[in-house]
């Protein structure tokens, strides 16, 4: 019974030493692969997610922008085409006519 013993003692000694080693290996795998992603993602030029958060704020702030200055120039139209409408249906006046001197001519006699 002891001998059984010792051969299970030293069977979960290879095991815990493997399950060990298996860890470590998991590890080292890990790391190899989290450095093949970093080195395609440096391929590929990928803009950093703070770069891309900067000029989403710029993007949205110009169409926004956008969005107003397109708002004054409908208010705007809006505005010139009543003008004009006001200005096209005012009673015309006509203002006085003035004459021009009359020359007389005059004779000469020789």
């Amino acid at each position: 019974m002891q001998t059984q013993n010792r051969i299970l003692d030293d069977l979960a000694k290879v095991a815990s030493s493997a399950m060990g080693a298996a860890a470590g290996m998991r590890g080292e795998v890990e790391a190899r692969i989290r450095e093949q992603f970093e080195r395609i993602i440096t391929q590929m030029d990928i803009v950093p997610r703070e770069e891309f958060d900067a000029m989403k704020a710029v993007a949205v702030k110009a169409r926004e922008e956008g969005e107003d200055l397109a708002q004054k120039v409908m208010l705007l139209e809006a505005r010139l085409a009543k003008l004009e409408a006001d200005a096209n249906q005012a009673p015309k006046t006509s203002a006085p006519k003035t004459s021009a001197p009359k020359k007389t001519a005059s004779k000469k006699t020789d």
